[in-house]
């Protein structure tokens, strides 16, 4: 009796490993990509870095106006022309969803894209780190080194 319960123990616990095994270790993985990339932060200055199809170049810039909210100014300049250029802010030091703002090209062929916008407001605090990621459509740019990162004040 001992030993049937000992098989059919072993037997389930085999069949679990070899079904949820896979999954388990997929989440706890760390890539390489996670290890490498460095933040960079776009308030202090620019981020950039090299790719196989050009240098991009990557700025922001806070733009006050008297009893308006802080607004911000975003420039891309790339060599690469994207169909669909979005930047996406994303919660960094919190999750509050995802922002889509697209980017324009400021004169045809020019390489460089610009886009206006505020930061939403965090209701828990005044200090709110997002996140910048640059996206075609709905695809991620690949291979950016930094991740790109900056702190609204309100």
């Amino acid at each position: 009796m001992l030993r049937v319960v000992l098989i059919t123990g072993f037997i389930v616990l085999m069949f679990s490993a070899v079904m949820f095994g896979p999954d388990l270790l997929k989440e706890g993985t760390i890539t390489t990509e996670t290890i490498t990339r460095q933040e960079c932060n776009l308030l202090a200055g620019q981020c950039e870095w090299h790719r196989n199809t050009g240098k991009w170049q990557v700025t922001l810039s806070i733009e006050t106006g008297v009893d308006q909210p802080q607004e911000y100014l975003l420039k891309v300049i790339t060599t690469e022309a994207p169909d669909r250029f979005l930047a996406v802010l994303r919660g960094e030091s919190m999750y509050m969803g995802e922002y889509p703002i697209p980017l324009a090209q400021t004169a045809s062929n020019s390489g460089i894209y610009v886009a206006r916008f505020n930061a939403p407001v965090c209701n828990t605090g005044g200090d709110m780190i997002w996140r910048v990621d640059l996206q075609n459509g709905q695809s991620a740019i690949e291979h950016i080194p930094m991740k790109m990162v900056f702190k609204a004040n309100h």
